[in-house]
């Protein structure tokens, strides 16, 4: 909670649940990621939050852009960014998607398979590929599945075969699982992509850059690492694998760059009990895992919550969306612990959602309007 946010909320008092991003918040952590790796070139995450003006801002300040979609792309170059700083990362794309990127000038593409690496010869000759591999994202609270990344012993035929269709095989990337509280998790994805390289050297095509991908944590209930000592473990990493012939690196921050500059209004919509004796409440709010909550799946993601009652005597409170759904519920398992004091009406603030809040929302489940957000 910034008090810039804390002064929109009270000044302006915005009706239904609304996302309020603060646009210093998301220039300072850019700033601090150009700084701590300095090397290292900045695609933020678009699908992390793509509101126009945290585009514009992080274009007018350099930094490049990892798109999901052409819809994204349209995005970043609406703000005035040219191709040659987005990156096509999705490694599903449809062959007419990459057709439309190709024309729309991006010529960095993801893949992880020979089937993508075949659409792009077709539609986007001679475009440089980057093939993504495996990574068990041990450490993370969003783990990633295996839905993206091809096993590393695969890449060097995946990338031979770009090669071979006419297309830049370019490099490796990886994914260490979002919300990355362990700062030594890239080593192993590092030591994966240094053996790629030298397999790809034997049969003679040089790489020449390995992205390094997102993972970056925000701070959530509990405290994290500074982004310094995410870069200075990564490039220790980067010296114990490549030596001095270190590659040209990329990162794909999301979470990390926005998702601290977001705060969420609600308001509590009804307080109840199960049962006369139940020592546990449970609070519903008007926004829920269908309104932007989604990341509170399995409880994955806590976030701080906090309403202006402070820390008065507290009682367990199960927390649940205002949705006729079942599953929209946040949490649970580990109820929160909020004051007896609140009431219907009550406004309760959901700090740090500032990434995947407003993407995740739905567009009109039970007739409910998509979250609204406004950038300071």
């Amino acid at each position: 909670m910034t008090d810039r946010i804390r002064e929109f909320l009270r000044t302006r008092r915005p009706e239904g649940p609304c996302l309020v991003m603060d646009l210093d918040v998301v220039r300072d952590n850019y700033t601090t990621f150009a700084r701590s790796l300095p090397d290292t070139r900045v695609y933020y995450a678009v699908k992390a939050n793509p509101a126009p003006e945290i585009l514009t801002l992080l274009a007018e300040m350099g930094s490049s852009f990892d798109c999901a979609s052409v819809g994204e792309i349209e995005m970043v170059l609406a703000t005035g960014a040219k191709a040659d700083r987005i990156s096509y990362g999705n490694t599903i794309k449809k062959e007419r998607d990459v057709a439309r990127a190709f024309e729309l000038g991006v010529r960095l593409y993801a893949v992880d398979c020979v089937a993508e690496v075949d659409k792009i010869a077709r539609s986007a000759p001679g475009s440089r590929v980057f093939c993504r591999i495996l990574s068990d994202g041990a450490g993370a609270e969003w783990p990633l599945s295996r839905k993206f990344g091809c096993d590393p012993d695969m890449a060097p035929m995946v990338l031979e075969h770009a090669h071979r269709v006419g297309l830049e095989a370019y490099g490796v990337s990886f994914h260490v699982g979002s919300q990355q509280g362990n700062t030594g998790a890239w080593d192993g994805a590092l030591a994966s992509a240094s053996h790629i390289f030298r397999e790809m050297a034997e049969r003679g095509i040089q790489l020449k850059m390995v992205n390094l991908g997102g993972g970056f944590p925000t701070k959530y209930l509990k405290d994290v690492p500074k982004v310094e000592t995410y870069g200075n473990a990564i490039w220790d990493s980067l010296l114990k694998h490549f030596g001095n012939q270190v590659p040209e690196t990329i990162i794909e921050p999301g979470r990390g760059m926005v998702g601290n500059a977001g705060v969420i209004k609600s308001e509590v919509v009804l307080i109840s009990k199960k049962h006369d004796d139940d020592d546990v409440r449970w609070v519903y709010l008007d926004i829920g895992k269908f309104g932007g909550l989604a990341e509170t799946m399995d409880e994955a993601i806590r976030y701080p919550i906090s309403t202006e009652h402070g820390d008065e005597h507290l009682v367990p409170c199960v927390l649940a969306g205002p949705t006729c759904d079942s599953a929209d519920v946040m949490y649970e398992k580990t109820p929160y612990m909020l004051p007896v004091s609140l009431s219907i009406g009550d406004d309760v603030l959901i700090e740090g959602t500032g990434a995947y809040t407003t993407t995740y929302a739905s567009v009109a489940f039970n007739g409910f309007p998509p979250l609204k957000a406004y950038v300071i």
